[in-house]
């Protein structure tokens, strides 16, 4: 009998691209202060996800520490600031995508931009 086992894995290494791209993003500077970075981002169901890097805020349980993978709560903003997209949410988290996930992660902005401003939404 065949025992399988499925594992789930919540945490990613940042890869040297990553982390060139967030200090980039890092020296660049924001308009208002970051809640963390994103590597591997994407907008799915008007929610962003990706791998969390430098998250500024309380998080007793880790949930949000390096590496990890995150959902960020509803996307209400995406802006471009300087070379760099950041997601605002409701809760007014602002995450800056420093890289986008290979499989469909910039079409996924571009397809969340679209659907906004057909919408009407603010973008």
């Amino acid at each position: 009998m065949t025992t399988s086992i499925n594992l789930d894995f919540h945490s990613k290494r940042h890869s040297d691209f990553d982390l060139r791209r967030i200090a980039r993003a890092m020296e660049q500077g924001f308009a208002e202060p970051v809640t963390a970075y994103l590597t591997d981002a994407f907008i799915m169901s008007r929610v962003g996800g990706g791998v969390v890097f430098g998250f500024e805020g309380d998080d007793p349980a880790g949930r949000n520490a390096d590496g990890r993978v995150v959902q960020t709560a509803k996307v209400e903003r995406v802006e471009k600031e300087g070379r760099f997209w950041v997601l605002t949410t409701v809760e007014r988290s602002r995450y800056v995508m420093a890289t986008f996930r290979r499989e469909g992660g910039r079409n996924s902005l571009r397809d969340h931009l679209q659907l906004t401003e057909a919408q009407g939404v603010l973008v």
